[in-house]
């Protein structure tokens, strides 16, 4: 008997990692250089500090973010994508390519549309 595989299974798996507002945003910051937390909440300054704390210890637990401890004073920390992680930034470029050129489609249909009135 075959084992049923469930539609879209490995879009699922992947959006079990990445799934949510900020995850794939905060790879994509890291995925150009480890950045301090400081920096990650700069460069996403929509974000809550609780909730970048909680989405960093996430995807660390999924592997795809490393932490590493700078035991000097005062201490640093400084997140980065794994190896893991730099295979999914990878994924990601044709969807934020894609997220680019819909940006535009919208921005050029909306443009058209109030300058219809």
């Amino acid at each position: 008997m075959k084992s049923k595989k469930t539609n879209g299974s490995g879009i699922c798996a992947a959006f079990d990692v990445i799934g949510g507002k900020w995850k794939a945003v905060i790879l994509w910051e890291l995925h150009v250089q480890p950045l301090r937390f400081g920096e990650l909440k700069r460069a996403l300054p929509d974000i809550s500090e609780k909730m970048l704390i909680q989405q960093l210890r996430e995807m660390e637990t999924d592997g795809i973010v490393h932490r590493e401890v700078f035991h000097e004073v005062p201490p640093r920390v400084e997140y980065s994508e794994t190896k893991l992680g730099a295979t999914l930034s990878a994924s990601l470029a044709p969807l934020a390519d894609w997220g680019d050129r819909h940006a535009k489609r919208v921005g050029a249909a909306r443009t058209r549309t109030g300058s219809a009135k």
